[in-house]
């Protein structure tokens, strides 16, 4: 067993002995796991540079990282469901995703229980650090992964640190673009602060070709205790424009380690004598978020779920707003934040059957390795609406060949939240983001969770009772309720007052050259875009520039505003024309009172809408009073801005 001990440093009643429902109170375990893998074992083949790390006397690998629990204080009351969430950038997001627990992105120690959804369900939860570059903070879960020595790196050399600035500024740490506490992950700093060999481009678009910046025009930059840690640019990195820094870093972890520690100690919580949950697992679910989403998506793509001892880890897979993406957890000097589009994590396969990509003539599917190994887990996907404007989402479904549906396989499932963001819609209306960027509309204000939970349920049911989930519902070219975006943005260019991207400025997804820092087909970053755009997908509106071809949240269905996937830059922050990643747009309909009678009229349309999604068990029966809640908020934000903006 690659797990080799666990090191309790916490152990407590959780929520101070709340009890929820029949199950009773929970406990709450932190910790940390140490590991020893074998980097010729079958089961780990395809970790980039495992087999370079310093190895113990018997030929293992050693390392080790955080790890947070949630189990029943009484393990019978547990309903032999096990979670294992892959921690979004070090923190536990689970809590909010289901139960509805404040949606605050700084990093906290506390685990706020929210409604207690998961609690009532008996699940036991684990969270594992997997990601490397996290900072030293009790907050966050990482990893301390082990490092390829400088005499066994060859000839991979450079790493990609890519910027777009919203603002004028001087300098910029030496990391992913995060800021704030989200962000804030360790910095990389350079082999060689002199390295000439080190390059800064700079461009106007994604496709436009980079010109390099004059080496003495930029340097590395030390902090306060004289590390490098940042770059500076002589008259400051402009608003709007691209840069791309290439440089050789100091340290070289062996970025996959972190696949390992998810997928092992997920093994040994559920198999393991010595695991605080022994004898109380019967089935595992991961489930990651956004870049864990595409985490898991690797994980998948390597094979990776089977341990060292033959067995299968997950059951099934939750991937969330991860689209058609995976991205640099598994190749030298790879950042598990970066996520610039395009990059990396936009390689082929997008879709999980077998298909040939035109282009390069390579065939494969994501989800080849695990079906060769026979460990194939009940897969479900579920995406908003940015990660189709985004350009990749729609690859996962899309024949390259011929442009047409592809069909998804009996035991994968795959959901559009219809008019969404990539994270649930807020209140009150804001168009600045906690990142600095700036929108032009906005920001969507759907808050989808209420789908994200019953699909949770319904993938919980599927691996454990055998009851199959709904159909799949995405945008389909076959039936009309897929378009490009360019026949999209032309449907709602009729909507006054919505700002719409500039249709060359949006990213698009092509082959990608990857540069001299490749090992074995890993690259450390692109060179350069090579080809034809694929073509993409997005789903069709209707006369209320809402999506059709996804799962509508009642207040969707029943509108008080448009709402879409994309939000273009605001003139502000330069870069006209292109979309913030990630962000949507939200504006309320102009004929919101001639729409409906009263809000007593609009309340039960609403809750004819859930209704509907509650026999289609896409909403929890439970949840129809939330979703009636959250409908009721945004009619009176919606109308509060018509009458604003009518006075």
């Amino acid at each position: 067993m690659p797990v080799i001990g666990l090191e309790v440093i916490r152990s407590e009643m959780f929520a101070d002995g709340t009890s929820f429902g029949d199950v009773g109170a929970y406990r709450r375990i932190e910790g940390i796991a140490r590991y020893a893998v074998d980097p010729e074992h079958a089961a780990n083949a395809g970790i980039t540079d495992l087999e370079l790390a310093e190895r113990t006397a018997d030929g293992r690998v050693l390392f080790d990282g955080d790890i947070s629990m949630l189990v029943p204080a009484d393990l019978a009351r547990a309903s032999g469901a096990l979670m294992v969430e892959v921690p979004n950038r070090g923190n536990r997001i689970a809590p909010r995703s289901f139960n509805q627990a404040p949606f605050d992105l700084t990093p906290t120690d506390e685990i706020n229980m929210g409604d207690g959804f998961l609690m009532r369900q008996g699940w036991c939860i684990a969270w594992v650090g997997w990601q490397w570059d996290m900072p030293a903070y009790i907050e966050r879960l990482g990893l301390r992964a082990p490092q390829v020595p400088p005499g066994q790196r060859g000839t991979a050399t450079h790493m990609h640190l890519r910027i777009q600035p919203d603002q004028l500024t001087d300098s910029y740490t030496l990391t992913d673009h995060h800021v704030g506490a989200i962000g804030n992950h360790a910095p990389i700093p350079p082999i060689d602060a002199d390295d000439p060999q080190a390059q800064l481009l700079v461009r106007q678009h994604l496709r436009d070709e980079g010109n390099r910046i004059d080496r003495d025009r930029w340097r590395f930059a030390t902090d306060d205790n004289g590390n490098f840690e940042r770059v500076t640019l002589d008259g400051g990195f402009e608003p709007g424009r691209i840069y791309d820094l290439l440089y050789t870093p100091r340290d070289c972890p062996v970025a996959g380690a972190g696949l390992l520690a998810v997928r092992d100690f997920a093994s040994f919580a559920r198999h393991d004598a010595t695991s605080p949950i022994a004898g109380a697992v019967t089935h595992t679910i991961g489930q990651g978020i956004s870049q864990c989403g595409r985490f898991l998506r690797t994980l998948m793509f390597l094979g990776l779920n089977v341990d060292e001892c033959g067995r299968q880890v997950f059951d099934g897979i939750l991937a969330h707003i991860a689209g058609g993406r995976r991205g640099e957890f598994n190749q030298r000097y790879g950042q598990p934040s970066v996520q610039p589009t395009p990059s990396f994590g936009h390689l082929f396969p997008f879709a999980d059957e077998p298909q040939t990509n035109p282009q390069t003539g390579e065939r494969a599917g994501l989800l080849d390795k695990l079906r060769e190994r026979g460990v194939m887990p009940k897969v479900m996907y579920t995406d908003t609406s940015s990660e189709y404007w985004r350009g990749d989402a729609g690859l996962t479904h899309t024949r390259l060949a011929d442009n047409c549906d592809a069909d998804l396989p009996g035991d994968v499932r795959r959901y559009l939240f219809a008019s969404t963001q990539h994270g649930p819609g807020l209140l009150p209306y804001a168009d600045r983001s906690i990142f600095g960027s700036h929108g032009s509309n906005v920001f969507n204000a759907v808050d989808y969770r209420p789908l994200f939970r019953a699909a949770l349920e319904n993938l919980r049911r599927w691996i454990m009772d055998d009851i199959p989930p709904p159909d799949s519902v995405f945008p389909r070219r076959d039936d009309g309720t897929g378009m490009t975006r360019a026949e999209v943005v032309d449907r709602l260019a009729g909507i006054d007052g919505l700002s719409l991207p500039k249709l060359d400025r949006l990213p698009s997804i092509c082959p990608l050259e990857l540069g001299p820092g490749s090992v074995d087909g890993i690259g450390s970053f692109p060179a350069r875009l090579t080809g034809q755009n694929y073509p993409t997908v997005v789903a069709a509106v209707d006369s209320a520039g809402n999506e059709i071809g996804g799962v509508r949240m009642p207040d969707v269905e029943v509108p008080v505003a448009t709402h879409t996937g994309f939000n273009p830059r605001h003139m502000d922050s330069g870069g006209a024309g292109q979309i913030l990643e990630y962000v949507g747009s939200t504006l309320p309909l102009a004929d919101l009172e001639q729409r409906y009678t009263n809000k007593d009229d609009y309340l039960q349309r609403v809750r004819a809408a859930a209704q509907e999604l509650i026999d289609g068990r896409l909403v929890l029966e439970e949840d129809m009073e939330l979703c009636i809640a959250i409908a009721s908020q945004r009619y009176d934000a919606a109308l509060a801005e018509v009458r604003g903006t009518n006075s």
